[in-house]
């Protein structure tokens, strides 16, 4: 099965190919930075970081880049009432985002374009709408006339008759901004200067941008007329891509993104999350009430990537149970390294950035499954499954391990699960590391707890269960346990 994906402008799944062949130009519409990012923040950010990685795991090279929208009425409010600049407020949560999204697992794009960054391309951009008959100026303003784009609302599938008539009522005819218009529904590419506020010199007098015309000039700049992806939440389908798309292929005439992917929303307790309702939950609030970053990814990736999600106690400790049971997976092949032979690949791959099996994973059945799952419109909650499967049959081998000190699998077929689930989980950006070095926490090195075996066993011989209880209860308050068999006594950290 090859990989199809579901396309919002076409309302179907269809097969993935892309304008050049083995490339992908993905953009994501990114962040408004006035505040904290919250869990829908998270949701989109851990999607589109796991699209990224599967497609890169496929065999494709991506070119990802994010947006920063540094420039916006929100901003300008919170610097107002913080007595401080629009950079400054910009700046802090560009640099919070960064440190949530650290904290989250998700890797960085390959760029991270800013709207007051591209003021040439938007410039640009509104020149050419104008000469082309689509962009209007109003008294410093400059509008988009939207009646002369003949393909408007084919994203959305909404039609500017029926909107016309649900708007009717709630159209201020007294608005300046209204009266400037030369249609309802044209919209602002250009806003003239307001006093205090920020302004950049243009064709069209001081001013600053709209929202719209900055992700389209961004597209363009940093990725062409034409990407294989345009990623974003639901909430943006109308009217921000609609008109990123009137604007771009306007001008190129050119379709502006072959694939538009939309994920759902996330509500609280079943509830829309607002600020209003108490409910609002920003992403450092939830990690740092001490929930496992792994876990709210495991959260986000449990449920079909275009359905709305809901956040409840139960969900997230669901997911965390769910990230006890894969983190012990993941951790077989540290935990009985000696059993696997697996010492030299995690001694290599602790002094580099590859997880211990990135270059070693072979076919096999678990990872065929998993592809064949994810192909079908990155269907990650299949994929969990498969991955899931594998942990708790890496669990089972463990036990036997612990408790019979070997197992009929042959090392090499364990070695090789263990390497599939590690990088079959590090797609969807699950890691798990073992703690820190046991000796530096206990003070016991292996020989150490061999000699107290010894001991024990001595102890044992001479009748002193006294003794041979003690060193027992010794080693368990520092994590190592003993399992007395006829094969002998085996101790297990």
């Amino acid at each position: 099965m090859t990989l199809s994906i579901y396309n919002t402008l076409s309302r179907r799944q269809e097969q993935f190919t892309t304008v050049e062949p083995g490339k992908v130009k993905m953009y994501y519409c990114g962040v408004t930075v006035y505040d904290y990012c919250h869990l829908g923040h998270a949701r989109a950010c851990i999607v589109w970081d796991v699209v990224r990685r599967y497609l890169q795991f496929i065999g494709y090279d991506v070119r990802y880049i994010q947006n920063f929208t540094d420039i916006d009425d929100k901003i300008l409010r919170r610097a107002r009432e913080e007595n401080s600049t629009m950079e400054a407020i910009a700046d802090r949560y560009i640099q919070a985002y960064f440190e949530d999204m650290s904290r989250l697992g998700i890797k960085e794009a390959d760029e991270y374009p800013r709207a007051t960054h591209t003021m040439n391309g938007i410039q640009r951009l509104i020149h050419d709408l104008e000469q082309k008959g689509f962009a209007y100026p109003a008294d410093g303003d400059v509008y988009y006339s939207v009646r002369n784009f003949a393909e408007y609302g084919k994203l959305s599938g909404r039609k500017l008759d029926d909107l016309q008539a649900g708007a009717s009522e709630r159209v201020n005819v007294e608005d300046a901004e209204y009266q400037k218009k030369k249609d309802p529904f044209d919209f602002a590419l250009w806003k003239a200067a307001k006093p205090s506020e920020p302004a950049w010199e243009s064709p069209w007098g001081k001013g600053r941008p709209g929202w719209h015309i900055e992700c389209s000039a961004m597209v363009r700049d940093r990725l062409g007329d034409t990407i294989d992806i345009h990623a974003g939440g639901a909430d943006l389908i109308f009217p921000h891509h609609e008109n990123e798309i009137a604007q771009s292929e306007a001008v190129t005439g050119k379709p502006l993104a072959n694939y538009w992917l939309h994920n759902g929303m996330v509500k609280v307790d079943g509830e829309k999350m607002s600020k209003s309702l108490g409910n609002f939950i920003t992403i450092r609030e939830l990690l740092d009430r001490g929930v496992d970053p792994m876990a709210v990814r495991l959260f986000v990736m449990m449920a079909q990537y275009r359905k709305p999600i809901d956040f409840t106690d139960e969900a997230i400790l669901a997911a965390t149970n769910g990230w006890h049971t894969l983190k012990e997976g993941l951790l077989f092949g540290y935990q009985h390294s000696k059993e696997l032979g697996t010492e030299k690949i995690i001694s290599s791959s602790a002094s580099s950035s590859l997880s211990p099996v990135t270059c070693h994973l072979s076919p096999n059945t678990y990872v065929e499954r998993f592809k064949e799952a994810v192909d079908d419109d990155f269907n990650f909650p299949g994929g969990l499954a498969v991955i899931f499967e594998l942990a708790k049959e890496l669990i089972r081998e463990g036990n036997i391990i612990v408790h019979q000190g070997k197992t009929k699998t042959p090392p090499e077929e364990l070695r090789q699960h263990w390497q599939t689930l590690v990088t079959l989980a590090d797609i969807l950006g699950l890691t798990a590391q073992p703690e820190a070095e046991t000796p530096q926490q206990d003070g016991l090195s292996d020989g150490e707890i061999d000699d107290l075996i010894q001991q024990r066993q001595e102890a044992r011989k001479a009748k002193n269960f006294a003794q041979s209880d003690r060193i027992r209860d010794q080693l368990l308050t520092k994590g190592i346990t003993l399992i007395d068999s006829r094969e002998g006594t085996r101790w297990h950290r």
